[in-house]
């Protein structure tokens, strides 16, 4: 039916368009119910309507369970069979002559005679039963009477007489001839099944793997007030969800809803969250799917799934496909890598006709997440598949104290926790380190036995996040603790004394992940810019800790190495990158990146050797700067140097307010800066670098 009959149906039959609706939804359902039983989408639990689950071919864990289950069942059988000849076993035989004395002698109470088995039973109760033969066509009175039993003994005896039938009977008489029937037809059995699951995954290997959400679902349903910050993603992503819930609106205005929406950002930012959030908001079919789920090691796998992806996804429309990781498939073409038939770009040309081909569709909406937009093909991008590209960055300040506030709804808190101040230390934080620092926060106050968690527990987790566990067992001698005593103060001294560089929060030399010591340094706001100032006092800061170890020991050790490759590669960004250079100029001389050959990174330098010369001789100059420049504050200000390392090392941490107490009493103005001030912050500083210096 075409856009113009459903809006004729609408405008002049309300009835017959309602009745239309029915007939759609009916049919959404019924296709709903075949996708949980066919083989091409990928298993479903049991709801709790109780749908079918579907087959699915057993694998290794199953066929080693289905194996363990079969030995069980003949274990069971066996010892059947034991207790039941057990049981047959369980009285003596005696011959009918000696029945015959003890009849005589007045012993025996009944006998009970089975064709030619006699049971006989003893007035002495505390005897055992015993069984005797007799001839199958004589009786047993005459059988007793020809070995002299009167009649007066045999009236004292009871004879019963019985049909040689039943259960046990024939289950003892055929058992050795049944059981080892039975186990080879259970070994047949089980091995004909694991031959049928090895045939139906062949025949489905080019089946989809997407998993469904059915809408009904509220255990796992996901709204977007489980989303805290993200706001101009989430009204992008609120614009497809009305349009699923009330298409007519946009229709009638003469609106097409974009076709694809990508979802950019770095890794934690909660691109899936926000997928899902928007498959509950919708209440529509979601399915979910992997870009690696879509590649195998056979050339058009990934295609012929595509397709099985896309056709039930149009018979369950209006529905949302959701593909993770869609860089894994989606990578600029024609890089030459495996030619221009390899299964990752025959998966990709399907995707793209799928999206925007010759058959186009309608009410299927795919939604796409990377943390890698640069590597995706332009043909991916363009209007008509991704309309919309949603960047998802990382949380501000206010965003995180939502997300703090999402991620403690059921974490019982002490009285002194305050989540403002928790969401200023952790500038940088991705929804996913929130997540997790909240998480260890509760491990640390369950490990000590409190039902509370703390403050303390809080600012340790953002530590324990940012550079891993406390190793306090990591013991170093007395000379390693006074190295890292005084590198760390280098690095802290000359941050807190240089105008544009970071204020700082905690010195520690309690040894965490692979650091013995740590300098933690935090802005005062979030900051979404970097100026070459800073840039060039985080140079200082960072080869605080190499001048320190030179000044006060004459020596170097390993300790400052990352420290090095941090402000090298720093100040080489600043020439190549950011034309921060007054030598080299405006340029942009690096790429972003090389390019791939076999596995290893190749850099495409477009510049010549000369050039090459003058970047490195900035970066050199540069670093000398920076060395003098931090050399000349520890020089100044040696005797407050001194006096911090040697409290550090009596302490072992030191927190900012005891910190910047330190600072006041050798005379040093600790200034509460405001980084929106564009004023020069080096008038209001005194005893700074820029004093130094001069």
């Amino acid at each position: 039916m075409t856009h113009d009959e459903n809006k004729k149906i609408n405008t002049e039959n309300p009835d017959k368009h309602q009745a239309h609706n029915d007939a759609v939804e009916r049919e959404k359902n019924m296709l709903l119910e075949q996708a949980g039983n066919t083989d091409p989408v990928s298993p479903l639990d049991k709801d709790k309507k109780g749908g079918p689950m579907s087959h699915v071919p057993l694998g290794p864990g199953q066929f080693w369970n289905n194996l363990l289950m079969t030995i069980l069942i003949l274990i069971v059988l066996t010892s059947a069979y034991s207790y039941f000849a057990d049981q047959s076993e369980a009285v003596d035989e005696v011959a009918v002559s000696t029945l015959a004395e003890q009849v005589k002698k007045g012993e025996v109470k009944t006998v009970t005679v089975r064709g030619s088995i006699l049971e006989v039973a003893y007035k002495d109760e505390s005897r055992k039963g015993a069984e005797s033969k007799k001839e199958a066509d004589a009786a047993l009175t005459d059988t007793l009477a020809n070995y002299g039993v009167t009649g007066e003994q045999l009236a004292g005896v009871t004879i019963e007489v019985k049909d040689q039938t039943g259960f046990r009977f024939y289950l003892l008489s055929f058992a050795p001839f049944l059981f080892p029937i039975l186990m080879l037809g259970l070994l047949a059995w089980f091995f004909l099944r694991q031959v049928k699951g090895a045939g139906i995954q062949a025949l489905n290997f080019g089946s989809s793997k997407a998993r469904i959400i059915d809408p009904n679902d509220q255990s796992q349903r996901v709204t977007f007030k489980d989303v805290a910050g993200a706001k101009e993603a989430k009204q992008e992503l609120m614009e497809i969800v009305d349009f699923l819930k009330n298409p007519k609106k946009f229709l009638d205005i003469g609106a097409q809803i974009p076709k694809g929406a990508l979802l950019m950002g770095g890794p934690g930012t909660g691109k899936t969250l926000l997928a899902r959030a928007v498959a509950g908001e919708a209440g529509v079919p979601f399915f979910s799917i992997s870009g690696s789920e879509f590649v195998e090691m056979f050339v058009g796998v990934g295609a012929s799934r595509v397709r099985d992806l896309f056709r039930m996804a149009k018979k369950a429309a209006p529905s949302i496909i959701f593909v993770d990781e869609i860089d894994a498939v989606g990578r600029v073409r024609g890089t030459g890598v495996g030619g221009g038939n390899d299964e990752r770009e025959q998966t990709l040309n399907q995707i793209l006709v799928e999206m925007d081909g010759f058959e186009p569709n309608e009410k299927v909406i795919v939604l796409a997440a990377t943390n890698r937009p640069d590597v995706l093909d332009p043909a991916l991008l363009r209007p008509g598949r991704f309309d919309r590209r949603v960047m998802i960055d990382n949380p501000d300040r206010g965003d995180r104290l939502e997300i703090l506030k999402i991620h403690s709804r059921k974490k019982p808190f002490g009285e002194d926790v305050d989540l403002s101040v928790v969401a200023e230390r952790t500038p940088g934080f991705s929804g996913a380190d929130l997540y997790s620092l909240m998480n260890e926060g509760a491990i640390l106050a369950a490990r000590e036995n409190r039902k509370k968690v703390s403050q303390f527990d809080i600012i340790r987790s953002i530590e324990k996040v940012m550079m891993g566990p406390e190793r306090r067992s990591h013991l170093l001698s007395k000379k390693e603790r006074e190295i890292t005593a005084y590198h760390e103060v280098g690095h802290a001294l000359v941050s807190s004394l240089l105008p544009y560089a970071d204020p700082v929060h905690k010195i520690s030399i309690v040894s965490r992940g692979r650091a013995a010591g740590y300098t933690l340094k935090l802005p005062f706001e979030d900051k979404k810019m970097q100026s070459r100032k800073e840039f060039l006092d985080d140079i200082a800061v960072s080869i605080g800790g190499y001048v320190a170890e030179k000044m006060i020991f004459d020596d170097i050790t390993t300790g400052p190495s990352n420290d090095l490759q941090v402000l090298t590669a720093l100040a080489r960004d600043m020439v190549t990158k950011y034309g921060m250079s007054d030598s080299i100029g405006p340029i942009a001389l690096a790429d972003g990146g090389g390019r791939v050959l076999f596995g290893h990174g190749v850099e495409g330098n477009e510049f010549s050797e000369k050039v090459s010369e003058e970047v490195d001789a900035e970066v050199r100059r540069m670093i000398s700067e920076a060395y003098a420049k931090a050399e000349a504050i520890l020089t100044t200000h040696r005797a407050a140097f001194d006096a911090i390392a040697a409290r550090l090392l009596k302490v072992e941490t030191l927190e900012r307010k005891e910190y910047e107490d330190l600072l006041r009493e050798h005379g040093i103005k600790v200034r509460e800066r405001d980084p929106m001030n564009l004023a020069d912050p080096t008038k209001e500083l005194a005893g700074t670098a820029a004093e130094v210096t001069a």
